[in-house]
């Protein structure tokens, strides 16, 4: 027997993929929406395909026709995407909405943009719970707009029951900037030597698309307006996520630890790199869902790192990953300022 009709906005990206097929083997009835209108090959026939371009007038609430029993928005940022789900809240059971641990705030107006260097003092408690401070809604940031967005649907519990899951840095299959590439890349390119800045101890806490699709799952299922972290049962540190790495595809690496902040030229840098420990309280979601993670880092890279060797295949990683190029750089991969620092750290004359 069916839950109900679940529609899934952004549903052939990173996370939409893999929740559309757990939806359904869920006994949903689901239709997937997105802008090319496509498949996954994972999904059940069943699964009914629609092309949606969510940012045209009118276009969602003509694709949602009659309504649905809960609406699961991927893609969702600030004040308009959140005016656009709650004037449909008619015809939209309840809904379950992606936004991000970007938006917390420590007690000294500090943010996962504006954290600074390290001075004694935590960015946050370890691990941050639901209830931490928030920056301020605005259209500045991506932290901004999402808690613009949380706060207006929240404000809307009445009519439409929302759940918002705060993720982590997400990693898996079909990422647009997958992390693990920092790593990956260096190995197959034969690199054995690594830096890495502030002692490699840096923990940016990740969650893997199965378990946010856990989550949605769980919360399809018992509509409520909350507000929960979406995180994997491990936060490792950048050091133990370039070993584990490593040992996927078989290589050993030299790792170089640099004291404090990354060196001139951004050497030891990487997409992990935090002056402060980042890292999820994941109780709540414990508490009020009964969620328990579907897998946990280790168990989930040789599935990434495999993807993402392929997607390097006679590619350029520029070409690959467009968008890891926009954010972080073509630095990311500077083995020549690498080298020229490792060669003076050799001789004992390394300069920050």
């Amino acid at each position: 027997m069916s839950n109900g009709h679940a529609w899934v906005v952004g549903a052939t990206g990173q996370i939409g993929r893999v929740a559309v097929q757990a939806l359904a083997t869920d006994g949903w009835e689901v239709t997937a929406a997105s802008r090319g209108g496509g498949r996954d090959e994972r999904w059940a026939d069943g699964v009914r395909s629609v092309a949606l371009d969510r940012n045209e007038a009118g276009a969602l609430a003509t694709a949602l026709g009659d309504g649905c029993d809960v609406l699961i928005d991927m893609v969702a940022y600030g004040e308009q995407h959140a005016r656009q789900l709650t004037g449909l809240a008619d015809r939209i059971g309840s809904a379950v909405v992606i936004s991000s641990g970007a938006v917390y705030e420590d007690d000294r107006g500090r943010s996962f943009d504006t954290q600074g260097e390290p001075d004694g003092a935590p960015l946050y408690p370890v691990p941050i719970p639901e209830t931490q401070a928030t920056v301020a809604p605005a259209d500045a940031t991506y932290g901004t707009r999402k808690i613009r967005l949380e706060q207006d649907l929240l404000a809307a519990g009445g009519t439409l029951p929302v759940t918002l899951l705060r993720a982590g840095a997400i990693h898996g299959r079909h990422c647009r900037s997958p992390r693990e590439l920092y790593f990956v890349k260096r190995l197959l390119d034969g690199r054995r030597r690594r830096v890495l800045a502030y002692n490699g101890t840096s923990r940016f806490h990740p969650v893997h698309v199965s378990n946010v699709a856990e989550l949605i799952r769980l919360a399809a299922r018992q509509p409520g307006s909350r507000v929960l972290n979406a995180a994997d049962p491990q936060a490792p540190t950048v050091a133990e996520i370039a070993s584990a790495i490593d040992g996927v595809l078989g290589r050993e690496t030299e790792t170089v630890l640099v004291a404090g902040a990354p060196p001139e030229g951004g050497v030891g840098e990487t997409p992990w790199s935090s002056a402060h420990p980042i890292v999820y309280d994941m109780t709540a979601a414990a508490k009020e869902l009964g969620y328990r993670p579907v897998t946990g880092y280790a168990e989930s890279l040789p599935e990434t790192v495999e993807w993402l060797a392929g997607q390097l295949d006679g590619r350029d990683w520029r070409d690959a990953f467009p968008a890891m190029l926009r954010a972080y750089g073509e630095g990311l991969f500077d083995y020549a300022a690498e080298d020229a620092w490792l060669e003076r750290y050799d001789r004992g004359t390394s300069a920050r």
